[in-house]
């Protein structure tokens, strides 16, 4: 039996301790925020979207970073074994589409008491307002076998026999964390599940970042993800809180393209947001470092070029002698409809009988390809994670094991791993969490 403790009382956090209290471990969990889950409860809008009902390779497809090295935790607990642990918990949970996973009751409070419920019951000793400072590392002579002496390489989705990885170099093992009363607290083992540095009012502040690298492991470069965009065309701000449903975005740098998706998108006052557009932030966040990028709209997906002519035919035959700004509305959204007609050429009183099928093309062009400029990416305090963190090449894959310091173990988006929305960020956390706990010996 070991000692354990976990840093972090987040989704990965309270999944690792739970995992290493049903080993039979002492397991304590350090959380310094006031409650537990802080940044759970705000997921999924309040909601919690627990997870992904995808099959998994579909919930590989949707990885961005480093989905190799989660091959072994995604296929170690599954997002089906979440939501079997939770339904035998007493969670009724549904699935909405894009097969994204709720609690019945819409909660995210519900999801994170029946939790700290788990937890309880399985003896996890929970300190509230215990803020780490720091690891307790010390030097060692002798070359250190990991506490479960196997390792992973991310293929197959197991440990590797005898493989002699899960050895370090003999020069750091951590024996325990430093609280910001002073106190040296000891363990066998501590699992770091800090977060990133997104929602710093939620507690993530870059604590595992530091920690890490006081312990000899890089961070990779970091960046906020699935965060809205900025965008630079002046006329975004006329459609301020117009949300778009069903339509197909595209992101393009030149001529390459970036980024696809179809559904939902929402227009700020300072850019786009929205399920559509946020995992495009992922995918193109480094793209923007380097310059512009070009965000492709078209609003009518259901429609080709001829279909949508033949659309409005039909709309200005009943309508001859009306200006072409009180037409359109049938057509588009009321608050779209000037900027339209704007980045058309096309004057708003315009009458009907005057319109030319010059006109109406440039009307399909800018329907089919409603263009703007996106010139960034808003801050850490908007974005849902954090992209980069520690270089996964120094972690175990099937333990979470530090490759460099005996005792050590990290889960979570401490990790360099991130993904688009719709739970699978959450169950990442699930897995790698469980992973941690679940592998001690």
């Amino acid at each position: 039996m070991s000692e354990v403790i976990v840093v972090g009382g987040g989704a990965a956090g309270m999944m690792a301790a739970y995992a290493a209290a049903r080993k039979g471990h002492q397991v304590t969990l350090l959380e310094k925020n006031e409650k537990l889950g802080k940044k759970l409860y705000i997921t999924g809008k309040g909601r919690c979207n627990i997870t992904n009902a995808a099959d998994l390779e579909a919930i590989m497809a949707h990885i961005v970073s480093n989905p190799r090295f989660l091959y072994s935790s995604l296929y170690g607990f599954t997002n089906q074994d979440m939501v079997e642990l939770l339904n035998r918990e007493g969670l009724e949970t549904k699935v909405e589409r894009g097969m994204r996973v709720f609690p019945v009751s819409d909660k995210s409070s519900d999801v994170i008491r029946t939790l700290s419920d788990m937890l309880h019951k399985s003896g996890v000793r929970i300190y509230l307002n215990k803020k780490v400072t720091s690891l307790i590392l010390e030097e060692t002579g002798e070359k250190a076998e990991s506490v479960t002496g196997r390792n992973g390489d991310g293929k197959n989705g197991g440990a590797g026999k005898n493989s002699g990885a899960g050895k370090n170099d003999g020069k750091k093992v951590c024996t325990g964390v430093v609280t910001e009363d002073g106190r040296r607290r000891k363990a066998d083992v501590v699992i770091v599940t800090t977060g990133g540095i997104s929602y710093p009012s939620t507690g993530s502040t870059g604590d595992g970042y530091r920690f890490a690298e006081e312990a000899g492991h890089q961070i990779t470069a970091l960046s906020p993800a699935l965060v809205p965009f900025t965008a630079e065309e002046e006329w975004v701000k006329e459609l301020q809180g117009l949300s778009l449903r069903n339509v197909n975005v595209t992101i393009t740098s030149g001529k390459k393209k970036l980024y696809t998706e179809f559904g939902e998108m929402l227009f700020t006052h300072f850019g786009v947001s929205g399920p559509a557009v946020l995992s495009g932030s992922s995918v193109c966040a480094k793209h923007l470092k380097k310059g512009k990028l070009t965000l492709h709209i078209d609003l009518k997906p259901a429609l080709d070029r001829e279909q949508l002519d033949a659309r409005f035919l039909r709309e200005f035959k009943e309508a001859k002698n009306k200006q072409i700004s009180n037409v359109l509305g049938a057509v588009y959204p009321s608050s779209l409809v000037p900027v339209i007609l704007k980045i058309s050429g096309i004057a708003p009183d315009k009458v009907i009988h005057d319109v030319t099928r010059e006109d109406r093309n440039r009307l399909i062009q800018h329907t089919k390809d409603f263009c703007m400029t996106l010139n960034g990416l808003r801050g850490y305090g908007e974005a849902i994670i954090t992209q980069g963190g520690i270089r996964v090449k120094e972690i175990n894959p099937a333990t979470m094991e530090s490759k460099l310091v005996q005792g050590l173990r990290f889960a979570g988006e401490v990790l360099d791993v991130d993904a688009f929305t719709g739970g699978y960020n959450l169950q990442i956390a699930w897995s790698t969490g469980w992973a941690a706990g679940s592998t001690i010996e």
